[in-house]
């Protein structure tokens, strides 16, 4: 039988180890990589070399994203410095400062000129592009921000940090609305049900969990794994979440919450997960190379 996870390529990526690494979400094609040597690096998912290398930043850069037309592209450093760099025209096109420490997460509103970091410094800030400038800082959070991620229709933020806890935020209102606080270590992965008003976290603490955002209530949780979430994804079809562990992939269901598959997978430190074409694609990284991992998922999409 054919292995179900594989690994499609591996390279050499910073001439100093990878911190960081993000899968664009649109054509889900293109990824990002933050390095050890200041640099941001995007690369084509199949091809062996960069197309692009982002200079600019001083220190070793800890946090990327996209936006969501893939144009341009934001790198947060361990200074606290952000960059924020056009592809199209191949240039540095903004240089933020805020942070009183590491820009550990940095991620773009999915539409209008905005966007939002997280830091060591245990503030959320949320900038205007247009007005080079901080516009909100979101103070509650008693240790490192880790994640960060935007509602789909753009009111709400919702932060994971080293505290363990899961804060949503809105942005209209500028105040905070919810604490999730049942996770028992600290946050890696946030993503949103494509159809519903449901959030997943995934968490150190090896678990998953599942919550209302109308009620703000758990309404699951996966049984402990053996290791630790790095990373979850829904499928675009809403009805299963995938979840990347340290040493394998997870299906899951809710309500009730079942574990329908289980796929040994050989990557490194995880960093991301996305779903193209009847495949599961995960980009990790070890030391400075990056791997990009494969797994037919077609199979799940008749789960219901």
């Amino acid at each position: 039988m054919a292995k179900r996870g594989y690994k499609l390529q591996e390279f050499v990526a910073h001439s100093g180890n990878v911190n960081c690494l993000s899968i664009g979400k649109k054509a889900r094609r293109l990824f990002l990589t933050g390095g050890e040597d200041n640099k941001v690096n995007l690369w084509a998912i199949g091809k062996p070399n960069s197309l692009m290398s982002l200079c600019g930043h001083t220190s070793p850069v800890e946090s990327v994203a996209f936006d969501s037309a893939e144009t341009l592209v934001l790198g947060g450093a361990s200074s606290g410095v952000i960059k924020l760099w056009d592809l199209e025209e191949a240039k540095m096109v903004r240089g933020l400062t805020g942070h009183r420490s590491n820009c550990t997460s940095v991620e773009f509103h999915p539409f209008g000129e905005f966007f939002a970091s997280g830091s060591m410094d245990t503030n959320l800030k949320i900038w205007d592009i247009r007005k080079k400038g901080c516009i909100h800082t979101y103070k509650g959070h008693t240790r490192s921000i880790s994640t960060i991620r935007f509602t789909p229709d753009g009111r709400w933020v919702v932060s994971g940090g080293y505290d363990n806890i899961v804060k949503v935020w809105d942005l209209t209102a500028g105040k905070l609305l919810h604490d999730f606080k049942f996770h028992e270590n600290h946050i890696r992965s946030i993503d949103f049900h494509p159809l519903e008003f449901l959030l997943a976290t995934g968490s150190a603490d090896r678990t998953v969990k599942f919550w209302d955002l109308e009620t703000f209530e758990l309404i699951g949780s996966t049984r402990p794994e053996a290791t630790g979430v790095r990373s979850i994804t829904f499928h675009p079809d809403g009805r299963t979440l995938f979840c990347g562990l340290d040493d394998s992939l997870k299906v899951y269901s809710w309500e009730p919450v079942i574990c329908h598959d289980s796929i040994d997978m050989g990557w490194s430190t995880l960093s991301d997960l996305c779903i193209h074409e009847g495949k599961l694609l995960g980009c990790s990284y070890y030391q400075n190379s990056v791997g990009v991992w494969v797994s037919d998922i077609s199979v799940f999409i008749t789960i219901t």
